[in-house]
Parts: C-alpha cells; structure tokens; sequence
C-alpha cells in the first residue's frame, strides 16, 4: 500500500473542483464537485437522526439504484429544517451541475453542511455552477472547500496493487456518529458491484466512523458516499477492504483529532471481552463521556471516571477483573486502585494523545474507538457557531 497524492481525483477517472460560490461571510471556499468521467457504482451510508437534511433525502433517492458519475457539495449552509423549498433548492444543485456536467441529474449525489435552518442562496449556486465542468481537475481544493469550522483538511488516497482509493471528509463539531461519518466521500477505480461496495463501506465504517465522538451528537446531515467507476477493472477484495479500512481510519482519527476546542486525541483500546460488541459498548462510552474528556483536558488521571463510564456502557464485565492503563502506566488493577505515580502520570497526559486500556479480562475480543478532551474553547465555538 503506497500513500499517493490528489485525495479523490487519485484514481483514475476522477477530478474534482472546490470554489467559491458566496455562500460563507467570510468569502473562504465553500462549494466543491466531485466527477467520474464514466458512471460509477455507488454505495452511500446515512446519518440515523430522524430529521434530515434536504440534501441527504435527495441523494438517498438519486442512490437507490447503485449509480452515480457526480457528487456536488457546498459548505457553510446545511439546508436543513428548510421545508419544501429547501428540497426543491437540493433537487436544483443536481440540475444544475448534471446540465453543466453532461450527466442525468439522478446521477448527481447532493450533500450541504453549515448552519441549520437557512436557505441557500440559489442565485449565487446558478452563478457559481457555470463552466463547472472546465474548471475540473486532477489537483483542487475540494478538500478545503467542504470544510466549516474545522482546522484542518482531511484527505488521503493510497494506491495498492492495480487500483487507488482516495478520500475527503469534514467534521470537527456535532460528531457522534451512528452510521457513518460526518461528511465523507470516497472514489476508487477498482471495478466492484454496488451490492458488495455497501459491504465493503458498512464493514469499514462501523471500524472507523462509528467508533469517534466529539461531542454525542448525531448529525442532521451524516453521509459516506462511495464511487467505484471501475476503471482499474477487477480487485483483490481482501486488499480492497484493507485499504478502504485503512483510509476510513485514517479520516475518522483525523476528525476525532480535530474536535472543536480539543488539544489532544484519546485513543480507547478495550481488549478481552465476552463479544465485539461489549468491547465497542466499553469504548464508545469512555471516549464519550464529558466527564472523562474534561478530566483528560485538566490533565486528572481520574480513573474512577472511567469506571463509571463503563458501567454505564450496558456491556457485561466483572468489576473486580477491570484493569485500567494509560500508556504503559497501570491505574486500576481488578477494580481497584493501583499505586501509581500521580506526577508522572500527569505528564502523560499533556501528550498530544493519551492511550487508555481496558482490560476486562473477560474472553478475546477487541475494539477501539477515538475521541478528544472538551476545552473551554469548545464551550465558545459552540456558543458562538455561526460558519
């Protein structure tokens, strides 16, 4: 597996554009497109909150017969809780750049993540989309026009054997995913059915973006889309779902590492449980829990945190087998305190990521999940939102 540069525009067959269209106050890019130059299969996954948005309804409808050749995104209004009018505002953004594109207009996916409640201004998205087409290419800045108020672009495409797969997302606030993740587009030119591609992005997914929190919320606007226009032809699928797992990984640790506010990641690792599923519950609820992350903030080895998240996980363990490390240093030694030095534990903690471990001592499984500490910076970007 060899990291290769140009995020989604890497494999063959695709490009890409980010632009500014006017949508942000602050005049920074906010509108992007991805393009395969022949139609791809595709295979997308969804946020689970009830309400969603426009974009995420029309795109689920454009998907439901596994293509796609486009996918257009805009950043800083999410479209969301808009009405009729925002759906028909969504359904335009695919008319538009499948007429500028020379494609059908259901096989344009749509996605808008910012402010919830606002309309998008649709006089300057007809103006932004003319001559989208010529402006496509290999190197863009589609990695940096769909972000909000993230710090940094998230991007990455590796290329193994005789195909490449590359890779956006956005996400720093409003991250607990339930399916997928934030924001997250992928294309590859191996050839593979849209069938066996949602399976590859389900298992690949609830590694990676099912297992980071921010902040325990599920986005209105969660969404992985998938592209594979097959232009590589055939692919080892034990290869192909190794490197798809490596590059959601990587995007996911990414996001969790960007987390509004936060100064350090929190890696979770829980070994030796009955089930896979006891082992997630455990993660999950330790780097999701606020107490843990404000502890990890002020740099307090409060351990008894820790256990009261897992307790509140629903997993089944025994409390006098938990042990609890950070690094190498062990904390809690079968539920109870260990003699473990409180300085130099400290200073462990103001690494830029904390290793937590939790053995349960239970059976044989394992899983990991990805979080940040919650500053008081994060209480003044939340305060103060506004993209």
């Amino acid at each position: 597996m060899k990291i290769v540069k140009n995020n989604v525009s890497a494999p063959k067959g695709f490009s890409a554009l980010g632009k500014v269209v006017g949508i942000k106050p602050s005049g920074k890019l906010d509108f992007g497109v991805i393009y395969s130059e022949v139609i791809a299969n595709a295979a997308a996954l969804y946020t689970q909150n009830q309400i969603k948005g426009a974009p995420l309804l029309v795109t689920k409808k454009h998907l439901q017969n596994g293509k796609a050749q486009a996918i257009v995104i805009n950043s800083g209004i999410a479209n969301v809780c808009t009405g009729k009018k925002g759906y028909r505002d969504a359904q335009e953004m695919a008319e538009l750049a499948a007429l500028e594109l020379g494609i059908k207009k259901t096989d344009v996916a749509v996605s808008s993540t910012g402010l919830i409640g606002a309309f998008l201004p649709m006089e300057r998205m007809r103006e932004g989309m003319k001559g989208i087409k010529s402006q496509l290419s290999k190197e863009s800045e589609i990695a940096q026009a769909i972000l909000t108020i993230d710090k940094a672009k998230k991007e990455i495409a590796v290329r193994i054997d005789n195909f490449t797969i590359g890779a956006i997302a956005k996400g720093s606030g409003m991250i607990h995913p339930n399916m997928a993740t934030m924001l997250s587009f992928i294309t590859t030119d191996a050839e593979i059915s849209s069938k066996a591609l949602r399976a590859f992005l389900k298992h690949s997914v609830d590694l990676s973006f099912n297992m980071i929190s921010v902040d325990r919320d599920t986005s209105t606007s969660d969404m992985a889309v998938i592209l594979a226009n097959g232009l590589a032809g055939k692919v080892d699928a034990k290869k192909f779902q190794q490197g798809l797992d490596f590059v959601c990984m990587y995007l996911a640790k990414e996001i969790a590492k960007d987390g509004e506010g936060s100064t350090r990641l929190i890696k979770v690792n829980v070994k030796n449980a009955v089930t896979e599923n006891d082992a997630r519950k455990v993660a999950k609820a330790i780097i999701s829990s606020n107490l843990v992350k404000c502890a990890v903030f002020g740099n307090d080895p409060n351990w008894g945190r820790i256990l009261c998240a897992i307790g509140n996980s629903g997993a089944h363990f025994t409390e006098g087998k938990i042990d609890v490390y950070f690094d190498e240093h062990k904390l809690v030694g079968d539920g109870m305190a260990k003699g473990f030095d409180k300085a130099t534990v400290k200073e462990i903690m103001k690494n830029d990521e904390l290793l937590v471990t939790i053995d349960l001592k239970e059976g044989k499984h394992e899983a990991t999940a990805y979080g940040c500490d919650m500053s008081l910076e994060y209480v003044k970007l939340s305060a103060q939102y506004k993209t």
